[in-house]
């Protein structure tokens, strides 16, 4: 991986295309180093190589759940940040919050993007 003007590498998983290419667009454009997935096994595969310093990942991603990358990720890279993004429920906010994820609800904007990338918590809910 190259290392940005922020010093941070995100890993993004969505598999909406054009969420997926407007938060890489996003993220890029404020100096991230960024690996955009539109597919789980995708994603799994670049976890598997090398952990990132944040995962933003959408919580439906086709017959998987992205809480399983959150647990991936946080066995492979323990100090990984993760902050997960769906729809604002409150189950999925606690079941985020469990396993060490912050939580972004769609739909959101830009600003509250790059917030929730630049604050991830590891152990913290993000509110949007």
């Amino acid at each position: 991986m190259t290392e940005s003007s922020t010093g941070k590498y995100v890993l993004i998983v969505d598999d909406d295309r054009a969420v997926l290419g407007l938060v890489e667009q996003w993220l890029t454009a404020a100096g991230y180093s960024v690996v955009a997935c539109d597919r789980f096994e995708t994603a799994k595969k670049h976890l598997e190589t090398g952990a990132p310093d944040v995962l933003l990942t959408d919580v439906r991603l086709g017959a998987f759940n992205g809480l399983q990358l959150v647990i991936l990720a946080k066995e492979l890279g323990p100090h990984t940040a993760v902050v997960m993004s769906a729809f604002d429920d409150p189950m999925l906010r606690k079941d985020a919050n469990l396993c060490g994820a912050g939580y972004l609800a769609k739909p959101f904007t830009r600003d509250q993007v790059l917030a929730a990338v630049e604050e991830a918590p590891l152990n913290k809910t993000v509110k949007a």
